[in-house]
């Protein structure tokens, strides 16, 4: 990753440049991905009884 996507990601999600010295790379791309993941919807959620026959 390079810096300036980086910081594309940084103000993405909403992150200034003094909260960047509270946060890890990691934590800030973990951050991006669960932004993501907030967006899928799924066509069915597995039930117990799935999870059972599983």
């Amino acid at each position: 990753m390079t810096t300036p996507l980086f910081l594309l990601r940084c103000v993405q999600i909403g992150l200034s440049l003094s909260d960047l010295d509270l946060l890890t790379i990691g934590m800030v791309n973990e951050m991006f991905i669960e932004k993501d993941n907030d967006d899928i919807s799924y066509e069915y959620k597995a039930t117990q009884d799935d999870f059972d026959s599983f």
